[in-house]
């Protein structure tokens, strides 16, 4: 289980930052990054690297999370079209970095999830596997993905027919034949393989004027 030991090391830098990001491999739907500061001596028998909770207790985490008033914390979204015109792998650093801003501190130290960010403007230090290390960074991970699964839940609505709310954007089967009968629609990332193999126009309900 993660605990504060990254934490405990480097407070003496100042304030200490936990990020994360949930949804990198998805063909449809931003990336969401969460950051998080936990106060001092903070302990949680459940908090894990959010992969390994369920989605009920993601859910019941994040509510109980963000009742707790000693918990700073952000998310920041990129979304499809500036994932497509940036890639993957920047979009998600760009996330990180508007996520610590969103915070308004200046951090001391930013615990990432997996390896350093070139160029990142903060201090940091890359963690591989940082989710199931560090307790910071596993609490930044279900902000993060819980707030990523409630918008492609809210996505199934305004685009039905791909059912975002089952696999949240993620190249499943039942996703890839959704693609290939209705096309993209406008939260698909164009760039993405599967997506962009089938040069299709945007589908979803674009002449409707819902984008």
């Amino acid at each position: 289980m993660p605990d504060l030991e990254f934490e405990k090391r480097f407070a003496e830098l100042g304030i200490v930052i936990g990020v994360d990001e949930a949804g990198r491999g998805p063909l449809a739907g931003p990336v969401s990054v969460g950051a998080a500061i936990l106060p001092e001596g903070f302990s949680h028998p459940v908090i894990n690297d959010s992969k390994k909770l369920t989605e009920k207790k993601r859910e019941a985490l994040f509510d109980e999370l963000c009742e707790d008033k000693t918990i700073q914390w952000a998310v920041s979204l990129v979304e499809a079209d500036e994932v497509d015109e940036v890639n993957v792998l920047k979009a998600t650093h760009l996330g990180m970095a508007r996520a610590v801003e969103a915070l308004g501190v200046e951090p001391g130290m930013c615990l990432i999830d997996g390896l350093a960010v070139p160029n990142f403007p903060y201090p940091h230090e890359g963690i591989v596997k940082g989710d199931s290390k560090s307790l910071s960074i596993a609490t930044a991970s279900i902000f993060a993905k819980v707030t990523r699964d409630r918008i492609m839940r809210e996505a199934a609505v305004r685009y039905p027919g791909y059912g975002f709310e089952k696999h949240k954007g993620y190249g499943t089967k039942g996703h890839l034949e959704a693609l290939r009968t209705l096309g993209p629609c406008p939260i698909h990332r164009r760039s993405f393989q599967p997506v962009a193999q089938l040069g299709l126009p945007l589908g979803g309900n674009e002449e409707s004027g819902d984008r």
